[in-house]
């Protein structure tokens, strides 16, 4: 008995918060006394702080009712809110009762949708999860039963349309009808399982965006109308208002060649400001407003636009928020969009050939045969880093976004083939034999620096341009876009007058 009320010790909510607070990591099981909302009695709910290996910190919640049974469990995440949304797009075909298997993490701020039943579940239909696919289907179909017999009596048609629909949704939950499951979480912390890790799945989809200010608001940010509008200031002496929201520019010596590496390190890695700088200096750093990604404050983004050898033009935006410290750099091109993707291969032979710098853009996928490694476009967003830069963060993102199913359920077969990818990845840095890096981009926007200083001397780096297809244009939304307006307004005016 005094084991028992030890482990199950009753404390309070203020015990329990700096549990969760703190950053030990063997933190013990908490319980306390909350109402039964069923009977109105109290029962008991236990909470446990743990660490999913690689994925994230979260609070696990339970709740059980002594009188009248009742009984139900939630996940919080306890850490950093994630600095982009994520929607995980699975397409389940019929007769594949496998997928519906698969591990779901859904967090308190993630919608669910199935669009061939136009059905959605809102984030308070169902708080945070770890379930499966068919688990979430089944509760959806519980919880839309279980008021049915009360809609029969008030509205007879409104019951009948959703056992109708009740029907429906069971055939998809045993996987008896195909359906397309999206989970879209602009928090950035919900997740998928993908079994066939750390390779690609045909069936599943990933996309990371950032957030809109109406996103921002629903999870609890102040998000200032003022920053996107512009804040108005009324002028002295009754004359016009002017806008404080205006890109400020400044002088080359004061932000460029002199202080670059300094303003520009602020917001990036010391890697990333000298690889940007060897190249060119930027005549003029452009300073302008805008909102933290992360906590919806206001901070500063800088901008600067460099030439690169035998590359392009290209946009480096940079910005940092003093009230939570989130850092974020991206690379945009500059210039037309070009006729044709490109294909960049690089053979890696030596130590020097890690060193090389690499632009990823955002648009880019990633392939390293040797290890069975691809990465569709969009997986790391736009970077400027290195050989060996890019593959630790490849690394990094792996074991982020798949170290989930570390878990106690991994079967060793699965577990004995990731500590072997992991292993090969590891391969690849310490050169134990030549390997080769392939930078596919649709849009030509990547680049890898050569070892020479004439791009023909360099024997391992091959570059080769082909036309984009159809799909890949209708993915860029090039298909659709029409410059005959802009080319109208640039055309020559003839300005001479016939006397």
């Amino acid at each position: 008995m005094e084991g028992n009320a030890k482990s199950d010790q009753i404390v309070d909510v203020g015990s329990v918060v700096e549990a969760v607070s703190a950053d030990d990591g063997d933190a013990p099981l908490y319980s306390l006394e909350s109402l039964c909302m069923r009977c109105g009695e109290n029962g008991i709910t236990r909470f446990l702080l743990t660490l999913i290996p690689h994925f994230r910190k979260i609070l696990l919640s339970a709740f059980e009712c002594p009188h009248c049974g009742e009984r139900n469990n939630e996940v919080q995440f306890a850490g950093e809110i994630q600095p982009r949304g994520c929607c995980y797009t699975l397409k389940i075909p019929s007769g594949e009762q496998k997928m519906l298997n698969r591990q779901v993490v859904k967090s308190e701020s993630a919608t669910i949708k199935i669009p061939e039943l136009d059905f959605e579940i809102p984030p308070e239909a169902q708080r945070g999860s770890l379930s499966t696919v068919e688990g979430i289907l089944m509760r959806a179909t519980d919880e839309l039963q279980a008021l049915q017999e009360e809609r029969k009596k008030v509205a007879p048609e409104t019951a009948g349309a959703i056992d109708q629909f009740l029907v429906k949704l069971r055939a998809c939950a045993t996987g008896e009808s195909c359906i397309t499951f999206i989970l879209d979480d602009p928090v950035g912390n919900s997740f998928i399982e993908n079994p066939f890790a750390p390779s690609s799945d045909p069936s599943l989809t990933i996309k990371f965006y950032e957030r809109t200010p109406e996103q921002q608001a629903s999870l609890g940010y102040l998000v200032d109308s003022a920053q996107a509008e512009g804040t108005h200031v009324d002028a002295p002496g009754g004359g016009e208002a002017v806008t404080t929201d205006q890109v400020r520019r400044e002088p080359h010596g004061s932000v460029g060649a002199t202080a670059g590496h300094r303003a520009i390190a602020q917001s990036n890695s010391a890697e990333i400001a000298e690889a940007l700088f060897r190249y060119t200096a930027p005549e003029e750093v452009m300073t302008f407003p805008s909102t933290c990604g992360a906590c919806a404050a206001s901070c500063e983004t800088r901008m600067f636009v460099t030439n690169i050898p035998y590359f392009q033009e290209v946009i480096v935006m940079a910005s940092t928020c003093d009230a939570c410290g989130y850092r974020n750099s991206e690379l945009k091109p500059g210039g037309r969009i070009p006729e044709k993707g490109k294909i960049i291969t690089l053979s890696v032979k030596n130590v020097n050939d890690l060193s090389r710098d690499v632009i990823k853009s955002d648009t880019a996928s990633v392939k390293v045969p040797e290890v069975d490694l691809e990465l569709a476009s969009g997986t790391l967003g736009g970077i400027v880093t290195t050989v060996e830069g890019l593959i630790t963060r490849i690394s990094e993102s792996l074991e982020r976004v798949h170290g989930f199913t570390f878990g106690d359920s991994l079967d060793e077969n699965s577990r004995s083939k990731w500590i072997d990818f992991k292993a090969r990845l590891n391969k690849l840095l310490s050169l134990e034999e030549p390997w080769t890096l392939i930078l596919d981009d649709a849009l030509a926007n990547s680049f890898v620096a050569p070892a020479t200083d004439d791009l023909k001397e360099d024997n391992q780096l091959a570059f080769e341009d082909y036309e984009r297809s159809w799909e890949q244009n209708e993915e860029l939304g090039l298909n659709d876009m029409d410059t005959s307006s802009a080319e109208v307004g640039d055309a020559p005016t003839n300005t001479s007058k016939t006397e």
